[in-house]
């Protein structure tokens, strides 16, 4: 017997044109500089931060970074607690750095996935260190603008 408990996740196999659609992310030049200022200030810490933008249909438009409250920061995580949020729609997901020097979100990246799109700066933390992944853990293309 199979179960399948992804409830809020679409199924990749249907022919949905929905599930077919790429989401277009653009993000500012001034996120992608405090993201990487965030992360060389964290370093040998993970640093951690939310994403705050627009979403209109498939376009993701982040323009601002949020220090979460009560943050903690460790060698090999990073994390908040969520309940602690102020509720403010404009949270389209998170920046969180990886000093171990890979890009790749772990089981734990993906497990507590928060938002739209998840951001990972790995070490030296330049801008091609800058990577967007979904809820699924598959790399997604972005715009800097």
């Amino acid at each position: 017997m199979d179960f399948n408990f992804n409830f809020f996740k679409r199924d990749e196999k249907t022919n949905d044109k929905k599930s077919s659609n790429k989401k277009l992310i653009t993000i500012t030049n001034n996120v992608i500089d405090g993201i990487i200022s965030y992360a060389k200030m964290h370093h040998p810490y993970e640093a951690i931060l939310i994403l705050e933008g627009k979403r209109k249909k498939s376009e993701i438009y982040i323009n601002n970074l949020v220090i979460p409250p009560f943050a903690v920061h460790g060698p090999f995580y990073s994390g908040f607690l969520i309940n602690e949020l102020p509720f403010d729609l404009r949270y389209v997901g998170t920046a969180h750095s990886h000093p171990s020097g890979t890009s790749r979100p772990s089981i734990e990246d993906l497990n507590h996935f928060y938002g739209l799109v998840s951001i990972i700066i790995c070490y030296p933390y330049n801008e091609m260190d800058v990577h967007a992944y979904n809820s699924n853990g598959k790399e997604i293309e972005y715009l800097r603008k």
